[in-house]
């Protein structure tokens, strides 16, 4: 049992490898023609580094191991953003706006749930530099792009923001244990735990807090949220936020969901949230984390959004890729160049090795090069 994998890890044969890798050269592009520049950080950090203003969520899932030319003790990257807020704050440098992509492996030390894996392909794209509604309305477009170039399309993205639960977290008073039950009761809408916890509150703040798993949909739900939550300045500063986006993106399918507090120990603004193809989860999050880059001493504004590449690809089709060209008669005069001007041109051609009759259907060959009256041919594969 040498072979077997940890459980929630597994392969990529060659058919979704290819699509794995196809999706990623063809997204990367489209972020770079977007001015969204490549960076690769690295597998494994120092620990403290690896969860600088990441949050309590990161915490669980990172893998930890102790370096042995140190002694100081590491983690296994489980979250490629943190590591590119410290890019941009420490090692770029940058006065102005920067707009950095990557795509790589992490590693999660349990899944997320019971079909996901522990080692995503996280693909993302993040923005720095500019605190305004712009920013966000951009990753919010750049992610919608993302989906209709994966042929996947959005069928919805759905818009919060984590100042409305601050706010009102803050009205409340409630102490850091509180707070914190209160969070996992709205992120799973159990109104009767909210009840309970909420017996002490002023009235017009456990009203709010009530609403808010309630004020979901189209953009009149935030009219509603007007009316139901209290009179506050950030409360108006966060609705007027998600009113000015309605209005900026109102050719995409935006939607609002106000009390999906994905990230809420570590955004800082709007959050979002884009369903596509058949996926009844969410393919791709983003949102604001300001707070991020304070944590690494240089403060900038930041939003983004990320994926897993796993995920998505399971929503395309497998791209119809033209077979391979299998090659025999090496040695022959002409065969080197024959084969040359076929790699040039494009086309995959495997060359069969002396000894091995093979399958050569199973190795993605559906053509043969031959030599036919003194020129070399390519012709249909005869067989297997």
């Amino acid at each position: 049992m040498r072979w077997v994998l940890p459980e929630y890890i597994q392969d990529a044969l060659p058919a979704e490898a290819a699509k794995l890798e196809d999706l990623r050269r063809r997204l990367l592009d489209a972020f770079r023609l977007n001015g969204y520049q490549l960076v690769a950080p690295p597998l494994l950090e120092y620990l403290e580094s690896l969860l600088t203003g990441a949050g309590q969520d990161l915490q669980l899932k990172t893998l930890k191991l102790v370096d042995q030319l140190s002694g100081r003790t590491m983690g296994v990257r489980a979250d490629i953003t943190t590591q590119v807020a410290r890019i941009d704050a420490h090692l770029l440098n940058r006065r102005g706006v920067a707009r950095l992509c990557y795509c790589g492996t992490v590693a999660h030390a349990l899944p997320s749930s019971l079909t996901a894996t522990r080692e995503p392909l996280q693909l993302g794209a993040e923005l720095y530099g500019h605190a305004g509604l712009e920013a966000d309305a951009e990753v919010i477009r750049l992610l919608a792009e993302t989906l209709t170039i994966a042929g996947v399309g959005t069928s919805r993205i759905d818009l919060g923001h984590v100042g409305l639960f601050r706010a009102l977290s803050r009205k409340a008073g409630l102490a850091a244990d509180r707070e914190e039950a209160l969070f996992d009761c709205l992120q799973s809408k159990d109104l009767p735990g909210l009840h309970d916890l909420l017996g002490d509150v002023s009235a017009d703040v456990r009203a709010g807090l009530f609403a808010l798993p309630t004020l979901y949909g189209a953009a009149d739900v935030l009219t509603k949220a007007r009316a139901v939550l209290p009179d506050d300045v950030e409360i108006r500063a966060a609705l007027d936020d998600l009113q000015q986006l309605a209005t900026d993106l109102a050719d995409l399918p935006v939607s609002f969901d106000l009390a999906d507090l994905r990230g809420y120990h570590y955004h800082s603004g709007v959050v979002f949230a884009a369903y596509g193809g058949n996926s009844p989860v969410a393919l791709a999050l983003g949102g604001r984390y300001d707070s991020v880059g304070r944590a690494f001493g240089r403060g900038r504004p930041a939003t983004g959004f990320s994926l897993d590449l796993r995920d998505l690809a399971a929503q395309v089709a497998d791209p119809l890729m033209p077979g391979a060209i299998l090659a025999s008669g090496s040695g022959v005069a002409g065969f080197n160049e024959a084969v040359a001007r076929l790699r040039e041109a494009g086309e995959n051609v495997v060359i069969e090795l002396p000894g091995h009759g093979g399958t050569w259907r199973e190795a993605g060959c559906d053509r043969h090069l031959v030599l036919r009256g003194g020129a070399w041919q390519v012709e249909p594969l005869q067989g297997e």
